[in-house]
């Protein structure tokens, strides 16, 4: 079993070392340097169409692609501690929280980086940096709106337990910063929650 990573900023890849860090499991890792394009080669294309990291090569040649699809994978083999919740209504609340900050920060925080940032130029020849701007004021929005989820007081996103919903948004926040997006000043829940979770020995993985 193989998993090809990139070291950070690169953020999916840091989603699935966190969790494997959080479950004590040890995966063979062969780094994919994306800055050389080597996401982009023909040989890794074969193994995910789209280019994209992390990948999950398994013992009988099958390829997971998908940050969050290949934690599930080792959640089914090593179901404790939980990462995706425990029960139906923690399950429930870890998928709803991964979609939110998914679809609520993630997304724009990438149209950010495709087209405003000067760092994706060299190989985003065609970007609408207007577009790009634009959405760095979704983000500061999606930032405010989770900081006021977070107004009941809960430990973690998805209630009392650490999860893999907490590890998206960690991802997410931290490379928001890399693209020049801090948490707005106000968000004070949500910079105490990201104290929390940052200071966890498996965020440095």
């Amino acid at each position: 079993m193989k998993l090809y990573n990139e070291n950070n900023p690169a953020p999916n890849p840091r989603k699935v070392r966190i969790y494997l860090a959080e479950k004590g499991l040890t995966v063979e890792q062969v780094r994919v340097p994306i800055m050389k394009r080597a996401h982009k080669d023909p040989e890794f294309l074969k193994k995910n169409s789209l280019g994209q990291l992390p990948v999950l090569e398994l013992d009988d040649g099958t390829f997971i692609s998908e940050s969050v699809a290949i934690c599930r994978y080792f959640e089914e083999l090593n179901p404790s501690p939980a990462m995706f919740g425990t029960g139906a209504k923690e399950r429930a609340l870890v998928e709803m929280w991964i979609r939110r900050a998914e679809f609520r920060l993630w997304n724009p925080m990438g149209q950010v980086w495709i087209h405003s940032d000067p760092r994706t130029a060299p190989v985003v020849p065609l970007q609408y940096k207007e577009f790009g701007e634009m959405n760095r004021k979704v983000v500061a929005n999606a930032m405010t709106w989770i900081d006021g989820e977070m107004a009941d007081g809960r430990e973690f996103l998805a209630g009392g337990n650490y999860s893999i919903a907490d590890i998206v948004l960690l991802c997410g926040i931290d490379f928001a910063k890399f693209v020049n997006m801090d948490m707005p000043e106000e968000c004070a829940r949500l910079r105490h929650w990201h104290a929390r979770v940052s200071a966890r020995p498996s965020a440095a993985a």
